[in-house]
């Protein structure tokens, strides 16, 4: 199996997908491990990443900012799928990952690998907040952790990774999923809060 960034991009959208299009309306505003993110600010973030990424292949400027709202409105959970699969088809295109691209001209491979692990890292955590299951193409997570920590000074700078967390000593040793997790800050084992239940007599 080759691992070019294209079939990287398309194998891990082939798990990533799924967990989106599995979220139903009404756990949309519930909580994820992005304290700064609802499901439904995550899955708009996620969406921008997707196209976005497509304009950074064509070496495009691209526009993080616009704030569109996206989940819950017509047929998103297909224009997802949609657009995951253009990511793929934009980062096949030759010369796509070769020079430099975005606002900070970072060499174009580094920025592909950028979206790979948006959606490698953030299908955890909207699967995390769903109750969905999700477990990661090793290959993608194993390009992800280089990748990640070669940008890990520069995104905890900028506020993008949290502090680098420490995994518990057990009998069995964390994953590399869960030390790619750990590095961006999560905690492998969060998990969705109890609902509150209603006071007695209430």
């Amino acid at each position: 199996m080759t691992n070019t960034l294209s079939d990287l991009l398309e194998r891990a959208a082939g798990r990533t997908v799924p967990v989106v299009c599995g979220i139903t309306d009404d756990q949309l505003a519930g909580p994820t491990p992005c304290a700064e993110y609802d499901v439904r600010a995550l899955v708009d973030h996620l969406f921008q990443v997707v196209v976005n990424f497509q304009r950074l292949a064509a070496k495009e400027d691209s526009d993080f900012g616009d704030g569109a709202r996206f989940a819950g409105h017509g047929d998103w959970r297909t224009e997802f799928a949609a657009q995951t699969r253009a990511l793929a088809e934009a980062w096949a295109v030759p010369g796509a990952d070769e020079g430099e691209t975005g606002a900070m001209s970072m060499p174009a491979a580094l920025v592909g690998r950028m979206a790979l692990g948006d959606l490698v890292v953030h299908a955890w955590d909207l699967a995390r907040a769903t109750g969905q299951e999700y477990a990661p193409d090793p290959g993608t997570v194993t390009e992800v952790r280089a990748a990640f920590g070669e940008l890990a000074p520069t995104a905890r700078t900028m506020g993008v990774f949290g502090t680098e967390r420490e995994l518990p000593a057990g009998d069995t040793p964390p994953s590399d999923f869960d030390r790619l997790l750990a590095l961006t800050g999560r905690d492998p084992r969060w998990t969705r809060p109890a609902p509150e239940r209603p006071a007695a007599g209430g």
